[in-house]
């Protein structure tokens, strides 16, 4: 039996890897905060003995292994972002408890960014260096639009207007998506931020001085991006941004 020309068993593996990620993601978020190694032999010693299953976690990653599979089949995509998605989860999950983005998170996906784009270079050399360049400059352009807001925001308010590790996660997560990409995932982060953040100050969940974590808008815009092509999202972001005024 076949899905979206993909074979069934791809998506059965694909869910029973997320759900080992999603509890491997787990153990990723209470050793990172603490500056831990996380291969170590305290996961085998300390951890698996006592852990209990983190169902959220398990089912996220198996959901998103199971979307990777049907949107992109077999192939270096569903690799690349495979594993870029519980790094991504990971930050969210710790700048939500925490407010802070661990430094070894977004070394680790700029290095894995390197690596696919490396790989994409040397796979497609006719190609090469459009995908070097495309990668390097959603690099700059993702960690260049928030550093420039972090410091604006620190001149005008006196205080970060957002920490130093959402400037590192947007400059490597743009090896990823590229330019195009890394704008699209801003974008989407400040809308989703002012709408939520909005809501949660009308609701009195938090009062208007109290931080609010930009970390977890970041990763839910990636995964819109990730899962939802650039030509669909454009015409609604215009006509969100337009009121309906300019289409596509």
């Amino acid at each position: 039996m076949y899905i979206n020309e993909v074979h069934i068993l791809w998506y059965v593996f694909a869910g029973i890897i997320g759900l080992i990620v999603g509890q491997f993601v787990d153990w990723c978020n209470i050793r990172l905060p603490e500056y831990k190694k996380v291969f170590s032999r305290d996961f085998f010693k300390e951890y698996l003995k006592n852990c209990k299953p983190k169902y959220l976690l398990m089912t996220t990653l198996a959901v998103s292994y199971i979307g990777l599979v049907y949107f992109f089949g077999i192939t270096v995509d569903t690799l690349r972002y495979a594993c870029l998605i519980p790094l991504l989860i990971s930050s969210f999950v710790i700048d939500y408890r925490l407010q802070i983005i661990p430094n070894r998170t977004t070394l680790t996906i700029f290095e894995l960014g390197l690596i696919f784009t490396v790989a994409q270079v040397i796979s497609n050399v006719n190609l090469g260096i459009n995908i070097f360049i495309d990668n390097l400059l959603g690099m700059i352009v993702g960690g260049g639009i928030f550093l420039i807001i972090t410091l604006i925001g620190g001149l005008i308010a006196g205080k970060e207007a957002m920490g130093f590790g959402d400037v590192k996660l947007m400059g490597a997560m743009g090896l990823f998506f590229g330019w195009k990409g890394i704008i699209m995932v801003s974008v989407i982060a400040f809308l989703l931020a002012a709408v939520i953040s909005i809501g949660i100050l009308i609701l009195h969940k938090k009062k208007a001085n109290e931080y609010i974590p930009f970390g977890p808008f970041i990763v839910i815009a990636a995964m819109i991006v990730i899962y939802i092509p650039f030509q669909i999202l454009l015409p609604i972001l215009l006509k969100i941004f337009s009121l309906g005024m300019i289409n596509i």
